[in-house]
């Protein structure tokens, strides 16, 4: 069985760090890394013909050479498996979903939601990665981070500096929250155990994995103590915990 997992927006395959893919190696064989469209191996894309649903999970079904897999995404990577998830429940055999939402349910939010990518798209594209990433880093979904060490968060920085503007802008109009459909009304149905993992520090995501796991009946939610938005930098041991029993349970 393997395991792929899928990062989030502007990082790349290489984020999940050594530590995590040693681990999990260690419990259950090496999971295989993919890249997301416009990240990682496939920075400087820009043709919006390669954001899409279609294309993400052809990547997900190559990586695995088309056998059933174990999905393991955080954010916008976690969203993406979900949603492969919805499309293919046969090919799933278990997901983790990270600090993920299954998207928003009401048309003039999601509306709203690709009205606002569209503008930071042009933002991105017109101010340039850097100034991009320095607005990024400030946000408060990711405050919490300013905890950890400071070669985490140069590290962490470097891997985004990485990035391509074009190829950021074209994933937030093609895979962005608010171009996608929402996946709430699929999961009272989706019949795929789901491990909703979520740092305590972040109450908004606390509040969707909360009501994901209410809806989702074979699901089981896990609150990180002492993390935030990105568990799997913030608090490692946890996370390689959480992850590594749901998947060889």
């Amino acid at each position: 069985m393997s395991t792929v997992l899928l990062h989030g927006f502007t990082g790349s395959s290489q984020a999940w760090g050594d530590a995590l893919i040693d681990g999990l190696a260690s419990a259950g064989g090496p999971p295989l890394l993919m890249d997301l469209p416009g990240h990682g191996r496939h920075t400087g894309e820009t043709d919006p013909a390669q954001f899409t649903l279609s294309r993400v999970f052809d990547s997900i079904e190559e990586a695995s050479a088309r056998q059933p897999v174990d999905l393991v995404g955080y954010s916008m990577g976690g969203r993406l498996a979900l949603a492969y998830a919805v499309a293919h429940p046969h090919r799933v055999r278990r997901l983790v979903l990270e600090s993920a939402s299954p998207g928003l349910a009401d048309p003039v939010d999601r509306e709203r939601r690709r009205a606002a990518d569209a503008a930071l798209a042009e933002r991105i594209e017109g101010d340039g990665v850097e100034a991009f990433v320095d607005y990024w880093e400030e946000l408060p979904l990711f405050e919490s981070q300013a905890a950890l060490p400071a070669r985490v968060r140069e590290t962490s920085r470097a891997l985004r500096l990485q990035n391509h503007a074009g190829s950021l802008a074209a994933s937030l109009r093609g895979l962005g929250t608010g171009s996608q459909p929402s996946y709430w009304d699929a999961l009272p149905t989706l019949d795929v155990p789901m491990l909703l993992l979520v740092g305590a520090h972040d109450l908004k995501f606390t509040e969707i994995g909360r009501r994901m796991s209410v809806s989702a009946p074979r699901s089981r939610l896990e609150v990180v103590a002492g993390a935030g938005h990105a568990v799997h930098l913030e608090r490692q041991d946890a996370w390689l915990y959480a992850v590594a029993g749901w998947l060889t349970e």
